[in-house]
């Protein structure tokens, strides 16, 4: 019997019936132990959103038979340090793709034409002059980490008449035929890069990857939009660059984060910062129920898990 542990009794809910041989219980271990009656059963764990360290982990340890730890994000380097030896972390590639891309086009989109400035506008009852701003149609974007949220970013951009090249670790063609540049090659293809998409995870091979001779490269009046990781940017470096006035910036994600009262940041010029929400996913989600089942259906056919990106080596 395959036992799948989930934090919420909504969860559950959404997940239903998962087959005469798999079952559904209730246990969020952020919280407390497992039911020592379900130690032994419990072979695949499904973390709760945004939670995580060393307290999470070991009371999964706990459990002798767990075979993979399910969590509620693509991201998962907040997790890596803590996964019990011999057991396998899928992350939650593909959950996210659709929201974290449509607000990335938000982002652009609002820096792009003055929305911010316009709804500020509205509130004080100011019918603001006209002035011609920028469309996205025609434009050239760069999607830096052309993976499948970097891929549902550019379907979209496309589909509003933007010309979309990638980045990625090396060079190829994607599947849906976009050129994706090696990203030691990055500083040379941003010089025609208009509207410049991050969504890399954030590890020692990017970090600080958009610095000072990455944000020296783009182009006057160029849109940085990041819906990655905070640690990507050199903050300091990109407060600089805002308050020349020479390049925009639209952020879900900062570093530091949550971003302090009386940061820089706040008040540079031409920025807009989200509190990281763009990938934000209910775990009742269609998307995130239909990639637990396929877990089940894996570890019912020995198959491997979907979206395995390790397995873990902490001893607890």
């Amino acid at each position: 019997m395959i036992t799948v542990s989930v934090p919420y009794p909504a969860v559950a809910d959404a997940l239903g019936d998962v087959g005469p041989d798999a079952r559904v219980i209730v246990w969020d271990p952020n919280v407390d132990d497992a039911d020592p009656a379900e130690l032994d059963a419990i072979t695949i764990v499904c973390v709760p959103h945004f939670k995580g360290g060393h307290k999470l982990y070991a009371r999964v340890a706990q459990c002798p038979n767990v075979a993979l730890i399910q969590i509620a994000s693509a991201g998962y380097e907040h997790a890596a340090p803590y996964i019990p030896a011999g057991v396998g972390l899928a992350n939650a590639r593909g959950v996210h793709d659709t929201r974290t891309a449509e607000f990335a086009i938000t982002l652009a989109l609002a820096s792009q034409r003055r929305m911010v400035e316009i709804v500020n506008a509205q509130q004080r009852g100011e019918w603001l002059p006209f002035k011609v701003d920028p469309s996205l149609a025609d434009r050239k974007a760069l999607v830096v980490g052309y993976g499948s949220i970097g891929a549902a970013i550019g379907s979209r951009l496309r589909a509003m008449e933007v010309d979309v090249e990638g980045v990625a670790t090396r060079a190829r063609t994607a599947d849906d035929g976009t050129t994706v540049h090696a990203i030691a090659d990055v500083i040379s293809v941003l010089p025609t890069a208009e509207l410049v998409f991050l969504v890399t995870p954030h590890n020692d091979a990017t970090h600080h990857l958009v610095n000072e001779e990455f944000l020296a490269a783009m182009p006057d009046n160029a849109l940085l939009v990041n819906v990655g990781r905070g640690g990507c940017v050199d903050t300091d470096a990109l407060v600089a660059a805002l308050e020349t006035g020479r390049i925009r910036a639209a952020l879900d994600v900062t570093d530091p984060e949550p971003l302090p009262e009386g940061h820089p940041l706040w008040n540079a010029p031409n920025v807009i910062i989200a509190p990281h929400v763009a990938g934000n996913t209910e775990l009742t989600n269609r998307r995130y129920t239909d990639m637990v089942r396929a877990q089940v259906d894996a570890l019912r056919a020995g198959a491997e898990p979907v979206n395995l990106v390790m397995t873990g080596s902490t001893t607890y």
